[in-house]
């Protein structure tokens, strides 16, 4: 487009057409108008409820959490008690089992003067009641 098209008087076109003329729509009874405030705040509240679960079902796994973690600390205190009682129960076993052995009894028989008997001399009773 050259420059002289710039400037060049403009065709002029067909005259726009008349406006119509719009119908009165029939009168009816006015609607009942909704406010856009009770819609949003249903909307802002509804956000806040939910916002509001979802808190409290993180805090609930949070608790679960924590529940299970002091569970599983008593039940390590516990397992480490229960070694330490066997532990302990072995070492009296075997005490007991020391302190019952016929070479320590034959010797505390023989510190007080107590002599074995001699297998001639031995007899049995039978203390069985008679039928």
């Amino acid at each position: 487009m050259a420059a002289a098209d710039w400037f060049a008087q403009a065709e002029v076109a067909e005259p726009a057409p008349p406006a119509r003329r719009r119908k009165r729509p029939v009168e009816r009874p006015a609607a009942p108008v909704r406010s856009r405030r009770k819609h949003a705040r249903r909307r802002v509240r509804g956000h806040i409820v939910w916002m509001i679960l979802f808190a409290l079902l993180l805090s609930g796994v949070v608790a679960v959490n924590v529940a299970v973690l002091r569970a599983h600390v008593a039940v390590t205190r516990l397992d480490q008690e229960r070694t330490q009682l066997q532990a302990q129960n072995q070492a009296l076993a075997s005490r007991l089992s020391a302190a019952s052995s016929a070479p320590r009894i034959e010797a505390a028989a023989r510190r007080l003067g107590l002599v074995q008997a001699q297998t001639s001399d031995t007899t049995y009773l039978d203390l069985a009641p008679n039928r």
